[in-house]
């Protein structure tokens, strides 16, 4: 029988409003050949760990630079600006390669998407090795540049990965580990650029610590690619829940164009507050962690690797949070008390570090560091999680490509503002400011409305 496309539309209107009765109609109606068959497979734990080390590939040459902001000027030559520019070209970016990559995202698969983002990350980082010299900066930020762009391909899978992999108990936890090798690749970036870069005056010392940094982080990223190669798949044959299942037929059925799916996005009331709210909580983050550097020096002259360390332990206390809040989804399915209770800590989290900054002690930092940490970063996974829940059927890369977009333009803009403030004004009202902006995202997110779609599909 044929449908028309006006049919096709009011089908999709219907299940936007209320996917769980959509579903409860195809399976009260179907023959049995016609019931969604759903099968879990052992090897999402493979496709999974693959795509962590994939993501921390790329993520640990976000901020390799600037946690060693006054080593790279000194052997460089180069000023503040241009070093903070290597960790906000992730950002740039982002913003206008989003929408293309969400697109071959969703036609191609993740297969093929990951490739592009393996492949860019191993060559850019192959062309900084090449930029070991003091006048070869531009080299090096083109390196940067193009493993900035293959971001594109990465931020936006965790949630897609989750959806198509795992069942409807793990999916929550599968996003929290996915957002985890994020954060495992930034700890990474923290680390060790203080340990293998030295602060000397000899800038011999400085290029071999750069050379080996250089090499280490190609090396790695090759091999991560190989394995993509040989073992990453777009998807299982059968699909892990009938949420997913219908999702899938209802997309191949419908043929709907990528546009379209963005504009019922931009339409979602829901989606557009938390469009907001997580692109504060996160853009704040960034620009906190680009400055890092700069903010402990000021207090703790030639402490750069206790800067590395405090950038660690903010990631390591986030990784944590973001498992433990996985979890808490999965069992209580309480997406938007969640993400309200973690955001109104990562305010308080952010006043206390505002406040204990000058209290005369470095171990301070690392543990008021941590407790912004543990509930800021803890925030990524859940923010794409209740995104997913108010935007069900769209595509989940498609809803958290665009949340991902806004996150990097608010980055852009918070790290820019962050820095000025911190020239003119000093950390302190700086970091007020940041509260301040923290306690509107935390009344935004109240606002959000707690209309859980997929949970719906799945009842």
């Amino acid at each position: 029988m044929l449908v028309t496309e006006l049919e096709q539309t009011q089908v999709s209107e219907k299940m936007e409003k209320n996917p769980g009765d959509y579903v409860k109609t195809i399976e009260a109606g179907a023959s049995p050949t016609q019931v969604p068959e759903t099968k879990i497979y052992k090897r999402r734990w493979l496709v999974l760990i693959i795509f962590v080390l994939y993501s921390a590939s790329n993520s640990m040459q976000w901020i390799q630079y600037s946690i060693i902001t006054n080593i790279v000027m000194h052997y460089y030559n180069v000023t503040s600006f241009l070093v903070n520019m290597t960790s906000m070209i992730y950002m740039i970016t982002y913003i206008p390669l989003i929408f293309p990559a969400s697109y071959l995202l969703d036609k191609f698969g993740l297969r093929y998407a990951v490739i592009f983002g393996a492949l860019g990350t191993a060559l850019g980082s192959w062309i900084k090795v090449f930029s070991v010299a003091t006048d070869r900066f531009w080299i090096t930020f083109l390196g940067q540049s193009l493993v900035a762009v293959s971001q594109t391909f990465i931020l936006s899978v965790p949630a897609r990965l989750a959806a198509v992999w795992f069942g409807p108990d793990q999916v929550s936890s599968a996003c929290s580990i996915g957002v985890f090798g994020n954060q495992l690749g930034i700890a990474i970036g923290f680390l060790f650029p203080p340990m293998l870069v030295p602060n000397n005056d000899n800038v011999c010392i400085i290029e071999k610590g750069l050379r080996l940094m250089f090499y280490i982080v190609a090396a790695f990223t090759t091999v991560v690619l190989i394995l993509i190669l040989i073992f990453f798949k777009s998807e299982p044959p059968l699909p892990p829940s009938p949420a997913q299942a219908v999702q899938k037929r209802e997309n191949k059925e419908n043929g709907e164009k990528f546009s379209r799916s963005i504009k019922r996005l931009l339409t979602n009331v829901g989606y557009l507050l938390l469009l907001l709210s997580y692109g504060i909580n996160v853009g704040i983050f960034y620009a906190i962690s680009t400055l890092l550097n700069q903010i402990v020096l000021q207090y703790f002259p030639g402490h750069e690797q206790d800067a590395g360390r405090i950038g660690l332990t903010i990631v390591c206390a986030g990784m944590l949070g973001s498992v433990v809040c996985g979890v808490v989804l999965d069992k209580t399915h309480k997406f938007k008390e969640t993400t309200i209770g973690v955001y109104v800590f990562s305010f308080l989290g952010m006043i206390i570090f505002t406040f204990t900054l000058d209290s005369g002690g470095i171990y301070v930092i690392y543990i008021t560091a941590g407790i912004l940490g543990f509930f800021m970063t803890g925030y990524l996974p859940v923010g794409f999680e209740l995104a997913a829940e108010l935007t069900y059927p769209e595509p989940e890369g498609t809803a958290a490509g665009l949340l991902n977009a806004v996150v990097q333009l608010f980055g852009i803009a918070f790290t820019t503002l962050y820095g000025y403030l911190f020239e003119i004004w000093g950390d302190f009202w700086a970091n007020i400011a940041l509260c301040v902006t923290l306690a509107l995202g935390t009344l935004l997110t109240t606002i959000i409305p707690n209309n859980l779609r997929r949970q719906n599909a799945k009842a």
